[in-house]
Formats: C-alpha cells, sequence, structure tokens
C-alpha cells in the first residue's frame, strides 16, 4: 500500500493551500494531494464570472504554476476520489480501488451543487456552476440558447445573470424568498440587487416556487412554478447551495451532519484526521461560539494554515475574520463579518449613487459590512468588526467620519485577526 505523511483530500482552495503552507513552514515529509477533478488545482470564483464570460482562460485560473507541486516534491493525484477511511488503519480507499495510507490527513473535499429534488431536475440543459467541467458543458449549449432561467437568487445565480446579459441573453431569475440574498445580506443590499438587475433587463421572479422542470424534444423547455405558471426556458441553471462533501468522515464516525465538524484547531473527533474550507463546521467567534460553515476562499486559505500549524507543532486557533466578495456588472461587493442575526442595519452612503455600504450591528457593536464600490469603508470596517466595537449608529452612517476613527470608549478588546 503507498504511504506519505500527509494526504490531502481535496484540490481545491483549502487543499491546494494546505500543500503549499506545510512546505513553507519546512514540513519535510511526503505529501499526497487527491482530486476528484482532472485538472490541477484552480481557482472556484471566476467559473461563475470571468470563465463563463470567456474573459479568462482556464491557464490563468490555476492556483500555482503547473510547475510548482513537483518542485516542492507534492504528488498530485487528479480523476480520483476517496470512497473510503479506516481511521484504525490510517488508510483511505479510493475510486480505483487503490489505497493509500497517511499519518495525517486533511480532508479539503469542499461540496457538491445541490441538485432539485423536483420532476425534470436531470433533463439535458439542466446546469450547475461548481466546477470547469460544468461551466464548460453550460458556454457550449450557451451559442444555441436565447432564454436562460435561473433558479436561485444567491450569489452565484445572480452572478450568473449578470454575465449572461452580457452575452446577450434573456435571463428570468427565480427566487424561492421575498429577496434575492435573503440568507446573506439585510434587505437594503438584496432590493439594491433587485433593482441594478432589473436595470440590465434581468427578469427576477420572488415567491417563486418551482414544481417542475418541463421537457420539450428531450430536453430542458421550461420552468412550471407552483403557481401553475410555464416559464419558458432554453437553458436552466441552479444555483440552491452546495452538499458537503463528508460522507466517507461521517460513514468512518465523525461527528457532524451539515459538515463534518472541527475544534479551534481544525481537527475533526476522528484521530489524525482535520477537516478545512467549505466542508468543516467549526466554531466561530465571530458567531457567537457558533458552529457554521463558510463557503469562501478566505475561509479555506484560512482553515489551511490553521492546520499547518497544528502538524507543524505550533497550534493556533482559527480565528480569521471572515470576508468574501462578488463582481456583477461593474459592482464591486466586499464583505466583511457575519450579518446573520444582525438587529440593526445603518446605511452609509447613498444606494443611489452605486456606492454605499450596509452595516450589521447587533447588541450595539458593529458584526458585519457589506460595501459596493466603496473599499475605503471595506478595509477601514475590518478593524470594527475584528474588536466588536459598539458604535453609535448616526456616526456610522456619515459617510464624512472615516470608519478608521470610530473606535469608542465601548470597544471590545482585540480579536486576533
Amino acid at each position: 500500500m503507498e504511504h506519505c505523511n500527509v494526504l490531502i483530500v481535496g484540490t481545491g482552495h483549502g487543499g491546494a493551500q494546505a500543500a503549499a503552507a506545510l512546505r513553507q513552514r519546512r514540513f519535510a515529509g511526503t505529501i499526497t494531494l487527491v482530486g476528484e477533478e482532472p485538472e490541477p488545482p484552480y481557482e472556484r470564483p471566476p467559473l461563475s464570472k470571468e470563465y463563463l464570460s470567456g474573459e479568462r482562460e482556464f491557464e490563468r485560473m490555476l492556483i500555482r504554476p503547473s510547475t510548482f507541486w513537483a518542485e516542492r516534491g507534492i504528488s498530485v493525484r487528479t480523476g480520483r476520489r476517496v470512497v473510503a477511511v479506516n481511521p484504525s488503519a490510517h488508510s483511505v480507499r479510493l475510486s480505483d480501488s487503490s489505497a493509500i495510507q497517511y499519518g495525517r490527513l486533511i480532508w479539503a473535499g469542499g461540496g457538491r451543487a445541490r441538485r432539485l429534488a423536483c420532476n425534470g431536475h436531470d433533463l439535458p440543459g439542466v446546469h450547475a456552476v461548481r466546477s470547469r467541467l460544468d461551466v464548460d458543458r453550460l458556454r457550449d449549449e450557451l451559442r444555441a440558447a436565447g432564454r436562460v432561467a435561473v433558479i436561485g437568487g444567491g450569489y452565484i445565480g445572480l452572478e450568473a445573470a449578470a454575465v449572461l446579459r452580457k452575452l446577450g441573453k434573456e435571463v428570468c431569475v427565480l427566487e424561492a424568498l421575498d429577496r434575492v440574498l435573503a440568507r446573506v445580506a439585510g434587505e437594503p443590499l438584496s432590493r439594491f440587487y433587485e433593482t441594478q438587475h432589473r436595470a440590465h433587463g434581468v427578469e427576477i421572479l420572488l415567491d417563486a416556487r418551482v414544481a417542475c422542470i418541463e421537457e420539450r424534444n428531450g430536453r430542458v423547455g421550461g420552468v412550471r412554478l407552483a403557481d401553475g405558471e410555464l416559464l419558458r426556458a432554453d437553458l436552466v441553471i441552479v444555483g440552491v447551495g452546495i452538499i458537503p462533501n463528508v460522507e466517507p468522515l461521517l460513514e468512518a464516525g465523525a461527528c457532524g451532519g451539515n459538515g463534518v465538524e472541527v475544534d479551534e484547531y481544525c481537527r475533526t473527533s476522528l484521530p489524525d484526521i482535520h477537516a478545512i474550507g467549505d466542508c468543516a463546521l467549526h466554531p466561530s467567534v465571530f458567531a457567537e461560539g457558533r458552529r457554521i460553515r463558510l463557503e469562501s476562499v478566505q475561509n479555506a486559505t484560512d482553515m489551511a494554515a490553521t492546520v499547518a500549524r497544528d502538524i507543524t507543532g505550533e497550534p493556533e486557533p482559527y480565528q480569521a475574520v471572515p470576508w468574501f466578495w462578488s463582481n456583477q456588472y461593474d459592482l464591486r461587493l466586499q464583505t466583511v463579518g457575519l450579518s446573520s442575526g444582525h438587529e440593526q442595519t445603518v446605511v452609509r452612503g447613498d444606494i443611489g449613487s452605486r456606492s454605499f455600504s450596509v452595516i450589521y450591528c447587533k447588541g450595539g457593536r458593529v458584526v458585519a459590512l457589506d460595501c459596493v464600490n466603496a473599499t475605503k469603508d471595506y478595509a477601514q470596517g475590518r478593524a470594527l468588526v475584528a474588536r466588536a466595537v459598539r458604535a453609535d449608529p448616526a456616526l456610522l452612517a456619515d459617510s464624512a467620519v472615516p470608519l478608521k476613527s470610530i473606535a469608542g470608549e465601548g470597544s471590545a478588546p482585540p480579536m486576533p485577526a
């Protein structure tokens, strides 16, 4: 049986960064990266933006140059999936029936696109945006498509809608809730993006429940809503979240459910197994100690650094400030912190100017900011979130007052970033 000192499952941002960080910390043992996709590690955010639009070639999405891995003695095994984990034997079984024994295992398996449960969900012409293969298939079919239905008004759905409009397609976004971005942002930001997309010609239907995908000539023909309305569509893009790829770990006895549970050092309940990235259900000081999953590049790369420190004997708890970004049309959204559970929103700047911030507070303290074309607010607001600063809403709303000047006597002690 093949053996390595560190086996990393998953070749996304978390897995790639974990391997690189170990070498940066002078870890001299053997490292093997195993990934289900045929490509070497590549960036995922451009999939729904520049790669879908054709503005960025795949080679420019590689996380590291193709020569990087071999030069640092990192073995990359693509096109293989881990199907079982044996924690007592410290080994895994792969989809090609081979096995690898490990000293330490880093699970960076990410997640797979959640599929619709209705009839027609598997018709030709129904697409997800999760991998290069997903987007390649979508791009091939877009050439003959005139009208596209996007199911899901989250960031993936809205980013795809913006690209499709740029490509000249008719686009309809179907959101089951009463506003887009309802799970991740406050109402002011939701209504702003609804207005912007409609101004670009996107049809947005809220409270839109999908009954089924209807077939025409052996492929997608339209989306039937619960109220009986049929929306014609040549293609359907589904963006309704992900399912964490953690089944082998849970079957091996790891604690978890919607993800695999880890502690503040990204250690699972199984010996010598860490988990990072989209699939890791971790305690967060920015969620009042609750366990959460964060689907972001920041979370994956910072968790990778935490694991590398732990494996090399210098453990530090994971307490990085969450951040995220989204590009739609000429709008650059930068988010810092977690707005879920907020009690108050403060709009800073003029929404009509298309450069503003929405600041979220809970218990009088700043917990998050959504900054649209407002990079200075984003850069300065990070400290407010990291320190859980208690701030006067009137000062937060005054764009003439720099956020870096808002500290106040009621600010909480600094937290590690």
